[in-house]
């Protein structure tokens, strides 16, 4: 079966692009069981508890990254340079459970990636 990787590097919240993406993830799961998502530049932002985009008017759907685990999806990554350039070193709290790996190693696991979606 493919390797599918999926990369978040948007923020959430802007756009449809982070929703739209976590939908697709979550569909794609039930055909495939070879998925791994990567957070990277400012996909991070993704991964961040305690959002309020009710302020804004969008819909909160970030918490929703945490049953990813409940559909067997349990290869996911976060950048470590993304979050050093952004000034989240610190965070030791995410959304999810996820490894935080260098960019270098996050595009060596992409090599072996059957597709790549972005969002």
């Amino acid at each position: 079966m493919k390797k599918i990787a999926f990369l978040f590097t948007q923020a959430p919240h802007g756009t449809a692009n982070g929703r739209e993406g976590l939908d697709m993830l979550l569909a794609s799961s039930a055909y495939h069981d070879n998925i791994s998502v990567y957070f990277l530049s400012d996909g991070v932002f993704q991964l961040l508890p305690d959002q309020a985009p009710e302020h804004i008017l969008s819909r909160n759907y970030i918490t929703t990254f945490g049953v990813l685990a409940l559909y067997d999806i349990e290869q996911c990554y976060i950048c470590a340079e993304s979050l050093e350039e952004r000034g989240l070193t610190n965070q030791d709290t995410w959304i999810i459970d996820a490894d935080i790996i260098s960019l270098t190693t996050l595009q060596q696991q992409l090599t072996y990636a059957d597709i790549v979606l972005t969002f």
